[in-house]
C-alpha cells in the first residue's frame, strides 16, 4: 500500500486520525481512517465462529465478539506503531455492527446470560406464526404504521420475547431488575465505557428501528409495542443520535478516546458511500444483501415487501433521515455454504474461478432460501432449493448459479424500489466482501440492466462508522459538508448481455422462487428436551414400534425353520 507509506514518512501532515469498530456478522474489524482525505491507513480483522445448535438456530458467543474486538483495536494499534502512526492522534472512536443480533446480560456481573441469536435465526418462527394469527386478518403488516417492519423472524423484539421465556437465567434477571437488553452495538459500547463500572447503556435510532420496540415517527421506544412483545422497558438501552459523544474507552491504549458514532452497518454504508440526498441508494453485499434508498425526512411506507427504516440521525439536534430498504438474508453466506457444508470450495476467491470456467449455470437454478425468504416476500416458511438440475450439471454449474442468486434476489428487491419511488435508479452503487469478486458485479450489472458502480476503496461500512463519529459535536475533526466531501474512485461494470436473455434468466429464477415456498410450515411437536421426535405422535410411535417387533419376529421364525 503507497499510500500507507507515504503515510508514514510524512506523518506530520496526517492530521485527526479517526477509528471505526466494524462488527460484522462473520467477522469484526477495527479501521483507522484519516479524517482530512478518508484514506484507510491501517485495520485488523478476526473472524467470529457460528454456531447452529439446532435446525434453523444460529448463535454467536458474546464474549467472543468483545474479545474480538479488542484483539482488532490492539493489533491495528501495533500496526500503526510500526508504520510510525502516533495512535495518539486517534480522536473518536465509530461502531457499526451486524443489526438485530440480539444480547441479553447481568449488569451486576457484566456476564451475558445466553449467547447472542443472530439476526438469522429461525428459532422463533412458531411465535411468529402465533402473532400474526391474532391480528385482524392474519396480518404480517399490522404494526407496520408504527415500526416500518413486518412481524417477522429477523427483528430483536421475538428473539428477546424467546428469551424471557425459555431461558431461566434470562428470566429471573429480568424478575430481578439485573438484565439488560441490547443489539451488539449496545453491548460492545457498554463494555468498552465501563461495563459494570459505570459502562453507558445506549443505542441509537437505527439499531433501535430494527427491534419492532421503536416507534419510527416519535424516535423512541414505544409503550404499546413494548406491551404488546410484553417486554419491561426498563431493560432496554436508551436511544440516542448516531453522531454524538456517547461515553470515553475506559481501558487498553486507546483509554479516554470518546466513542461517538454509532450506526448498523447498512446505514453506516449508506453513510460511507455518502449517500445524502433523497433517492440515492447502495446494495452491500455481506453475509446477506441490503438495498437501502435514502428518502429523506420522511418515512415512505412500501407497497412492495421493503422495509422503511431509520438511515441516520447524524447529530442529537440533526433531523432523522429514513430509508427504504430491501434485505435478503443469503448473499455472501451461500458461499460460506457451499465451502463448509458442501466442500464443493476451499476458499472464495476459488468459487469465482469455478462459475467463470463454465459462464453459465446450464439451467441450474439455486434459492438459498436457508432462513426463509426476505424482501419482497417474507415467507418464514421457504427452504432452499436447487432445481433444473440434469446429468449434465456439475459443481461448477451449481457454483455459478449460487453466484447468480445473488443477483437475481438483488434484481427483486431492486424491482420492488423502483415501483415504490416510480423513479427508477440508473446505477447501483455496491460495497461489501463479495464486491471483490469481479464476475459477480459482472453478472449483477447483466441482471439488472443497468450499470454498477464499486468504489476503489471497499470499507463504506466503517467509513461511514467514522464519519458520524468524526464529526460529532465536541469531536468535530470530520467536515460532512457536501464541498468539503473527498472524491471517490471507482469502477463501473456495463451490461453485456441483451435484456431479452436477462428477462428469460430472471423469469425461471422467478418459477424457483415460487416452488421454494410454504416448504416448512408448522413446527413439528417437540418432546421433553425439545427435540422433535417421530415418537412425539402415539399412533405413528406404536405403528413404529408393531412394524419393528414384526420384523423381528420375522427374522426370529426365519431363523428358526
Amino acid at each position: 500500500m503507497n499510500g500507507t507509506m507515504a503515510a508514514s514518512s510524512n506523518r506530520i501532515m496526517l492530521g485527526p486520525l479517526v477509528a471505526a469498530i466494524d462488527q460484522g456478522t462473520s467477522s469484526t474489524r477495527f479501521l483507522v481512517f484519516n479524517s482530512k482525505t478518508a484514506e484507510l491507513l491501517s485495520h485488523h480483522q478476526v473472524e467470529i465462529k457460528q454456531s447452529f445448535p439446532k435446525e434453523g438456530w444460529v448463535e454467536e458467543d458474546p464474549k467472543e465478539i468483545l474479545q474480538s474486538v479488542y484483539e482488532c483495536m490492539d493489533r491495528t494499534c501495533e500496526k500503526l506503531t510500526q508504520l510510525n502512526i502516533d495512535i495518539s492522534n486517534i480522536k473518536a472512536i465509530g461502531v457499526t455492527n451486524q443489526r438485530e443480533t440480539t444480547i441479553v446480560w447481568d449488569k451486576e456481573t457484566g456476564e451475558p446470560l445466553y449467547n447472542a441469536i443472530v439476526w438469522l435465526d429461525l428459532r422463533t418462527q412458531s411465535t411468529v406464526e402465533r402473532l400474526i394469527s391474532k391480528t385482524p386478518g392474519r396480518n404480517k403488516n399490522h404494526l407496520k404504521h408504527k415500526t416500518g417492519l413486518p412481524i417477522s423472524t429477523y427483528f430483536s423484539a421475538v428473539k428477546l420475547k424467546w428469551l424471557m421465556d425459555n431461558v431461566e437465567e434470562v428470566h429471573r434477571a429480568v424478575v430481578s431488575k439485573r438484565a439488560m437488553f441490547g443489539t451488539v452495538d449496545s453491548w460492545i459500547i457498554w463494555c468498552l465505557t465501563g461495563g459494570r463500572s459505570g459502562g453507558v447503556h445506549c443505542t441509537d435510532v437505527t439499531n433501535a428501528s430494527r427491534t419492532m420496540l421503536f416507534n419510527i415517527h416519535t424516535l423512541d421506544w414505544d409503550p404499546e409495542l413494548c406491551k404488546y412483545f410484553d417486554i419491561p422497558m426498563e431493560i432496554l438501552p436508551k436511544v440516542r443520535s448516531s453522531s454524538e459523544i456517547y461515553g470515553l474507552m475506559k481501558s487498553g491504549a486507546l483509554n479516554g478516546i470518546p466513542i461517538s458514532g454509532c450506526l448498523g452497518d447498512q446505514s453506516a454504508a449508506l453513510v460511507g458511500q455518502m449517500c445524502f440526498q433523497d433517492g440515492q441508494a447502495k446494495n452491500t453485499y455481506g453475509t446477506g444483501c441490503f438495498l437501502l434508498r435514502n428518502t429523506g425526512a420522511k418515512p415512505v411506507m412500501s407497497d412492495h415487501g421493503l422495509l422503511t427504516t431509520v438511515a441516520y440521525k447524524l447529530g442529537r439536534d440533526k433531523p432523522a433521515c429514513y430509508a427504504l430498504e430491501g434485505s435478503v438474508a443469503i448473499a455472501g453466506a451461500v458461499v460460506r455454504w457451499l465451502q463448509d457444508n458442501l466442500g464443493i470450495i476451499q476458499t472464495s476467491e476459488e468459487l469465482e474461478k469455478m462459475a467463470a470456467s463454465v459462464g453459465t449455470s446450464y439451467g441450474c437454478y439455486f434459492v438459498p432460501a436457508f432462513s426463509g425468504l426476505y424482501a419482497p416476500y417474507w415467507e418464514p416458511s421457504a427452504r432452499g432449493i436447487i432445481c433444473g438440475l440434469t446429468q449434465f450439471t456439475n459443481r461448477k454449474h451449481v457454483a455459478f448459479a449460487a453466484l447468480e442468486a445473488v443477483c437475481f434476489q438483488t434484481r427483486e428487491i431492486l424491482d420492488a424500489m423502483n415501483q415504490d419511488s416510480g423513479i427508477p435508479l440508473s446505477q447501483l452503487q455496491v460495497d461489501g466482501g463479495m464486491t471483490s469478486n469481479r464476475l459477480l458485479m459482472q453478472l449483477q450489472a447483466d441482471i439488472l440492466c443497468i450499470p454498477v458502480v464499486k468504489p476503489s476503496m471497499p470499507e463504506t461500512t466503517a467509513l461511514g462508522a467514522a464519519m458520524a463519529a468524526g464529526s460529532a459535536e465536541g469531536v468535530s475533526v470530520w467536515s460532512l459538508r457536501p464541498e468539503d466531501l473527498s472524491e471517490v474512485t471507482s469502477e463501473k461494470f456495463e451490461p453485456q448481455i441483451n435484456p431479452e436473455e436477462s428477462e428469460f434468466r430472471y423469469a425461471r429464477w422467478k418459477k424457483a422462487v415460487e416452488k421454494s415456498k410454504n416448504w416448512e410450515t408448522t413446527e413439528p411437536v417437540a418432546n421433553g428436551n425439545g427435540e422433535t421426535s417421530i415418537f412425539s405422535s402415539v399412533p405413528l410411535g406404536f405403528y413404529i414400534i408393531g412394524s419393528m417387533l414384526m420384523l423381528v419376529g420375522a427374522k426370529y421364525i426365519a431363523g428358526h425353520s
